[in-house]
């Protein structure tokens, strides 16, 4: 997957694309009848092997479900609209990275709670030949924003880090795309971005999206030019209107033609600092023209053997599974038994530290010193996890950062493996659902609430409850710590295994670490991974969070014996996409049923 392959390979989309995309459109109802009820979409009836793991009874999600399986490609994101969009790239000769550009402007335009062009993100490849990459798309502080912009007089935290205009950093996804088609693409950009320019000209409703409209109305009525394109005559599309967004097609026209030009200048950029100007928010043409994305060295790690590859800082992702996945690795989790008191309590132990060093000392890399090196090792590793006991829980209090230095649930993410071994594994967000909740009037696209991702005010939490420190307080120019974990799994062979990703916040982490655990030490199947239920611990809060009738009575008892508290939440914990690569090839992929997505392949 290089922009050294044959130029054949650039296979024209246009009329093959355009007629295979109107018959998904018509044939969309009938398609995802099943698919939005949390079912998978066969594309063969080849079965993957499953494990005998008894998930709790009153557990809503099956652990027999099929995994969608092919020969060749496979797409899988959190909306129907989207991977159809990147199974016809890949289809029409393109490859996992091309597929994963096209499905990030698909996802802007029928994902507006996540899905952006007014956001950003991270995306780790793997090639074919095993080489690897990580792409830093990450927002950054306007050159104007400063430590203490969120205080008010008394030095106290407001919300204007999480609502209005004040709340936006500088967003990434448009030169994003465009830095991973200028390395990768062998499609052109114009065939990549058009798809998303006829979505935005109109696309049958679905479910999923009626009911996030309706939702979050309240929020979207309170900027007006937000109401004007999500509320047409006050009030949300309904399943079954079409949903146009002309604006929002001017602006990917103007991408498509211009490339990131056609956003961080011109006619776009004036449209973004017009609304900066008109709500009292600091993004000026010179951000915009200054933002530049960055290629990184991945965090690469093994557990039992396999090889994990996941995103360094700016991302917290990929160090903090390191060291989550080197304390635990002394432990052997299968013989203690799936989600048995004993495999949570070690679990969340570990997470507690894990997200204690992760607060304090993991930030912005261009800004700060990491000690990423020393987080990775397994001797830090050994030392962290010596004070764990198996019958008792060690109080959040008790634990602070063992190193010294010198987001809402509403993000998205989505999985492609393509014919030839390639994978991307993308997660991109605008942190908040809706982000900020302010369209940029005339140009169709809302913006981010990433600010809020920095220390507002050090050693206080933020709207996901993470209390970070100084290293992540805010700077000019800097990129705000995230979260987000998008990954790439090796067989012990060093073959493609497992691709896999989520949004939901702080629980991100936890989430895609649980789904590696599910496969490496259980020997779950894809569909058991994802459908699995899900609990999470942070160090702060010093909560054990586990999904409604998530956990059986017995081992929430004897947890709280050891002296964990535990909280049932209510609704779901994230929206994993995740890949698995099945002993003859096959590609094997499930959409978490949580939030009714979609993976289809060929």
């Amino acid at each position: 997957m290089s922009a050294a392959e044959p130029s054949s390979s650039r296979v024209a989309l246009s009329g093959r694309r355009l007629l295979t995309f109107a018959l998904a459109l018509a044939l969309a109802p009938v398609l995802l009848a099943g698919c939005e009820s949390g079912e998978s979409m066969p594309v063969t009836t080849d079965a993957a092997p499953r494990a005998d793991i008894p998930f709790p009874e009153d557990w809503r999600f099956s652990a027999d479900a099929e995994p969608v399986t092919a020969a060749e490609g496979m797409v899988s994101t959190t909306d129907y609209y989207a991977t159809r969009v990147g199974l016809d790239v890949l289809e029409a000769g393109g490859t996992a990275m091309d597929a994963a550009i096209a499905v990030s402007f698909a996802l802007a335009v029928v994902n507006p709670a996540a899905g952006n062009i007014g956001g950003g993100g991270f995306m780790v490849t793997r090639l074919a030949d095993g080489q690897t990459s990580a792409l830093d798309y990450r927002e950054k502080a306007p050159a104007a924003a400063h430590r203490d912009m969120y205080l008010d007089e008394d030095g106290e935290l407001t919300d204007r880090s999480i609502l209005g205009h004040l709340a936006s950093g500088v967003p990434g996804t448009v030169m994003g795309m465009w830095e991973a088609h200028q390395r990768y693409g062998t499609l052109s950009w114009e065939e990549l971005v058009q798809p998303a320019i006829e979505l935005a000209e109109g696309f049958e409703v679905r479910d999923r999206l009626a009911r996030s409209l309706r939702s979050s109305r309240r929020s979207l009525a309170i900027y007006e030019s937000t109401r004007e394109v999500f509320l047409p005559d006050g009030e949300p599309p309904e399943v079954g209107d079409t949903f146009r967004q002309p604006d929002l097609a001017r602006t990917l026209t103007r991408i498509r033609d211009q490339g990131p030009d056609g956003f961080y200048r011109g006619e776009t950029a004036d449209l973004i600092v017009a609304e900066m100007e008109r709500g009292g928010g600091i993004i000026s043409h010179q951000d915009l023209a200054d933002y530049e994305t960055a290629w990184r060295d991945p965090v690469t790690f093994t557990y039992r053997g396999y090889t994990i590859t996941s995103m360094p800082p700016s991302s917290s992702g990929g160090a903090t599974m390191a060291l989550m996945a080197h304390i635990l690795e002394k432990h052997d989790l299968a013989a203690l038994g799936w989600h048995s008191d004993d495999m949570i309590h070690l679990m969340v132990e570990a997470w507690k530290r894990a997200y204690a060093d992760r607060n304090q000392v993991l930030a912005d890399p261009d800004y700060v010193d990491i000690p990423l090196e020393e987080m990775l090792s397994r001797d830090y590793a050994r030392i962290r996890g010596a004070d764990i006991t198996p019958d008792r829980a060690t109080p959040s209090d008790d634990i602070g950062p063992g190193l010294e230095v010198g987001e809402s649930t509403e993000t998205t993410h989505y999985s492609i493996v393509d014919r030839h071994g390639n994978a991307v594994a993308v997660t991109t967000t605008i942190n908040s659902g809706y982000g900020s909740k302010v369209t940029v009037a005339g140009a169709g696209f809302l913006l981010n609430n990433e600010m809020d991702d920095f220390a507002a005010k050090p050693g206080f939490p933020n709207q996901f409850g993470l209390v970070q420190g100084e290293q992540n307080a805010i700077e000019p120019g800097k990129r705000m710590l995230s979260a987000m974990t998008p990954t790439v799994v090796a067989d012990p062979d060093g073959e493609l295994f497992f691709v896999t990703g989520t949004p939901g916040g702080s629980t991100i982490i936890t989430t895609t670490f649980q789904t590696i655990v599910n496969v490496v030490d259980f020997g779950m199947n894809v569909s058991q991974s994802v459908n699995a239920p899900r609990v999470h611990h942070q160090h702060l809060p010093d909560q054990i969070y586990f999904e409604n009738s998530g956990l059986r009575s017995a081992v929430v008892e004897a947890l709280e014996a050891r002296g964990h508290t535990l909280q049932e939440r209510g609704g779901t914990s994230g929206d994993v996409q995740a890949i698995m690569i099945l002993p003859d090839g096959t590609r094997a992929a499930h959409s978490d049923p949580r939030l009714g997505g979609t993976a289809l392949g060929h």
